[in-house]
């Protein structure tokens, strides 16, 4: 047995389950939105402020499908006009730490990486 086959074994689906939720937090947009709430809560147009180039429709997409996995609450507040603010859950201020690592790790090796896809390009 491999050092990681039980991850791809969990539940019987070989690792789909965790290959989806890996897809959807390493998305474009879904780690800069969890990031950006870790501020919030904020309101919809609070977030796209504070989130150059995504567009209304990105941000719709990401936040509901983030709300989907149970990493962000979207609240509806009675009032007039309607306000609506979203935050993140227990389980997504857990993600925090192991975000900020993966983005510190992914900092101090760019230069490296750069000068290994440069090398790889120039082969070819």
């Amino acid at each position: 047995m491999f050092r990681y086959q039980r991850l791809c074994s969990v539940r019987g689906d070989q690792g789909k389950a965790i290959r989806s939720l890996l897809d959807r937090i390493g998305d474009k947009w879904a780690l800069l939105l969890i990031a950006t709430l870790h501020d919030g809560p904020f309101r919809f147009t609070e977030l796209e402020q504070r989130i150059p180039g995504i567009s209304r429709r990105m941000l719709t997409l990401t936040l509901r499908n983030l709300e989907r996995d149970g990493l962000v609450t979207r609240t509806t507040f009675a009032e007039v006009p309607p306000r609506v603010e979203y935050e993140l859950t227990d389980l997504a201020q857990s993600l925090i730490p192991h975000a900020v690592a993966l983005a510190e790790w992914a900092g101090e090796h760019v230069p490296v990486i750069e000068a290994s896809r440069t090398a790889y390009d120039e082969r070819f």
